[in-house]
């Protein structure tokens, strides 16, 4: 462990250094390494702490009785978004129902139908030899999928990422919300209210006429004979297209502009395919797209394993990203390698919030990295395109350009 410079004005500075690191995401991996050789844990403010190393995420996560996630988040939604801000035990009743549709078994059944959504979409631009992987790809594809499990027709697709930007991106409707909050707020509360709209036409339809997805399945499922209430089927497919449309897109930007800077790594997948699930698993680790997890709220005055108190109400952030390079659950965590074994990342988050939809992420990676190998084996980044863009929020690459031969 390095020495630690210990003065007041030196902690305000790291502390500060510490927020830059959810907000600059350029190349965020030397910093994630500093902070844990620092201890992994910093305090920002009196009411706010953020854990970086992998023991204190890992306890953050895992003990939700201690560290709830019942935490307001502004994004317009009226209720919490379900399961993802109900604690145990409610969140279990919610899981029992959520969790079987995502399951590798029915991820299986889906193969087919993603790998024909991923070449349809390689084939609007393979012959032409460039494209602009972020809006021509990796924005579309997974929102393609999400219409398929819900069983919502192609032609939505447009109104899910308008919905999905009123949301995540509204700077690409008003660019003033970079600094404007209560513009961003007026937006995404706008937004909101189209999106529980939407929903509510679809339920509609799905109460006249069933049909074999997933909301109709949210109309008659039931747990210990109870069906969900309409609220809480809205706020369930609230949570599904931020979930189900933007993390995939955003980890597919993060994969394709490693691969496309390290050619050795991306001959590895071309020449043996079978390393890919390998592939994905380590790039999941090192880009940790999701960098940070949601804030979450100390029930109690409680006191982390590294000896730090934490006063009831005091909101904790787990840093993600940086739980996935720390050199205790990885010997060599700055060496990027797709035949590590043994590969226990946190990506997708950890304890009863678990990312539900993890085996659905992964199939849509592997199938993306095996056909599109397959196809455009050979490309780079185009020149003058080279300098690469981290907008603020989950880690993504604006306008990933692409070009083959």
């Amino acid at each position: 462990m390095a020495e630690i410079e210990t003065t007041d004005a030196a902690i305000n500075q790291y502390a500060g250094s510490a927020i830059e690191q959810l907000i600059d995401m350029t190349a965020p991996q030397p910093r994630y390494a500093e902070t844990i050789d620092r201890g992994g844990f910093v305090r920002p403010a009196p009411d706010m702490a953020m854990v970086f190393s992998r023991d204190l995420t890992d306890h953050v996560l895992r003990h939700h009785e201690l560290f709830s996630s019942a935490s307001p988040m502004a994004m317009g939604n009226v209720r919490p978004l379900i399961p993802l801000n109900v604690d145990p035990p409610a969140h279990s009743k919610y899981r029992k129902i959520l969790d079987p549709l995502f399951a590798p078994k029915r991820m299986d059944e889906q193969e087919a139908d993603i790998t024909d959504r991923v070449n349809r979409f390689i084939d609007a631009f393979a012959d032409r030899g460039e494209c602009n992987f972020t809006e021509e790809f990796a924005e579309l594809f997974p929102s393609s999928v999400f219409l398929g499990l819900m069983g919502l027709p192609e032609s939505e697709l447009a109104t899910m990422l308008r919905l999905r930007d009123g949301v995540l991106h509204p700077d690409k409707m008003d660019p003033s919300v970079m600094v404007d909050l209560e513009r961003r707020r007026q937006i995404n509360e706008a937004t909101a209210l189209e999106i529980y709209s939407y929903f509510e036409h679809w339920l509609d339809e799905r109460r006249r006429t069933p049909q074999n997805d997933i909301l109709t399945h949210f109309l008659t499922a039931e747990i210990d004979g109870d069906k969900l209430s309409h609220e809480e089927i809205l706020d369930i497919c609230f949570l599904f297209l931020i979930a189900g449309l933007d993390t995939v897109s955003d980890s597919l930007t993060c994969f394709y502009a490693f691969l496309a800077t390290h050619p050795d790594h991306r001959r590895q997948i071309v020449d043996d395919p079978a390393i890919i699930p390998g592939a994905v698993e380590e790039l999941l680790r090192w880009e940790s797209p999701v960098h940070q997890g949601i804030g979450r709220t100390a029930t109690t005055d409680t006191t982390l394993p590294n000896g730090e108190s934490i006063a009831a109400g005091t909101t904790v952030v787990p840093v993600l990203g940086a739980a996935n390079l720390d050199p205790v659950e990885f010997g060599d965590p700055m060496d990027v390698r797709f035949d590590r074994e043994g590969n226990r990342h946190i990506a997708f988050g950890g304890g009863v919030h678990r990312c539900l939809g993890s085996h659905l992420a992964r199939r849509e990676l592997r199938v993306t990295l095996r056909e599109w190998h397959r196809r455009i084996p050979e490309y780079r980044i185009k020149e003058g395109h080279e300098e690469l863009v981290f907008p603020p929020g989950l880690r993504h690459v604006k306008d990933l350009t692409l070009v083959w031969s």
